[in-house]
């Protein structure tokens, strides 16, 4: 692909891998994002030649991202599950088969491939999947037994009526099902700290977004400072990102999944000033509320 004014070309190939709980070769409900693991992507030539090669670890999300120079074609590319490590613990007995790369998009100087969920499966199937049960064949008409009349059944007296049930106490609320969506001034104050749950303050940027987030914002940076970014674009992005980041944490009905945030941080910090620009926009609406949602926070005790 050609680069324009003189910029240098790149395509990106990102991808998940999961634990297969159920081994049923197939994404579901109980399946989870490994973290460790890692994943080797060839391409080939007509003749079978190994002619590219490339390995990339997943992050704390299961996610990888390999950046290639020059923008090559790797749509007859594939990638595959090549070594397991401290995050799949039980979840490393088997691969599943390997995925081919597809092109998302291509726009001036830059390429987005993507590729299907991997998947590692373990030794036996979870006890809580379903199993699949052989049907039990219908039996055969049975012969008739002889016909016979039983006695008749004397007849109760009545039952007196039963006293009314006393009403039940409401259901206590559930928080990830409630929806909810916070500012990151609510988040950085300390009378909530206790709803960082799966990522914690001190957490670098660089662990959390992967590659690109690593480059644009160095490796030290925390989640914490991340979230007092303000005046410039890039800053803000990062802020209301980690915003949304910790919304989909906290509530299931938050307008963007985890990884989505992860894969819309990514792509913003791969275009223009302008895409990162409505990138953030679209965060901090959502972060908001859009006019619908409300934050359900109440001070940790």
């Amino acid at each position: 692909m050609l680069a324009i004014d003189g910029a240098h070309a790149d395509a990106m190939v990102t991808g998940t891998v999961f634990c297969d709980q159920c081994k049923d070769g197939q994404r579901s409900l109980f399946d989870y994002p490994l973290y460790g693991i890692k994943v080797t992507m060839a391409c080939a030539n007509s003749n079978g030649q190994i002619t590219m090669w490339r390995e990339e670890t997943t992050n704390w999300f299961g996610t990888y991202a390999m950046r290639f120079d020059g923008a090559p074609d790797l749509t007859g590319c594939y990638a595959q599950i090549s070594g397991s490590g401290q995050g799949s613990t039980g979840c490393r007995a088997a691969a599943g088969p390997a995925q081919s790369v597809r092109l998302m998009f291509r726009m001036f100087d830059m390429e987005m491939y993507a590729v299907d969920s991997l998947l590692s499966q373990p030794a036996e199937p979870m006890s809580f999947c379903s199993r699949s049960s052989t049907p039990v064949p219908t039996p055969g008409t049975p012969s008739r037994p002889p016909s016979f009349q039983l006695p008749p059944v004397p007849r109760m007296p009545p039952m007196p009526p039963l006293p009314p049930l006393p009403p039940l106490p409401p259901a206590p609320p559930v928080p990830f099902l409630e929806a909810s969506a916070c500012s990151h001034e609510k988040w950085t104050a300390p009378e909530y700290k206790c709803y960082w749950k799966v990522v914690n303050p001190d957490m670098k940027v660089a662990s959390v977004f992967g590659l690109l987030a690593a480059q644009k914002y160095g490796t030290d940076m925390t989640l914490r400072e991340g979230l007092q970014g303000r005046g410039d674009p890039y800053r803000t992005l990062l802020r209301e990102a980690i915003t949304s980041l910790l919304n989909s944490y906290n509530s299931l009905l938050f307008p963007y999944h985890t990884l989505g945030v992860i894969q819309h941080m990514s792509l913003a910090l791969m275009g223009s000033q302008q895409n990162v620009l409505l990138t953030a926009l679209r965060f901090k609406r959502a972060n908001s509320g859009s006019g619908n949602l409300t934050c359900k926070f109440t001070a940790c005790k």
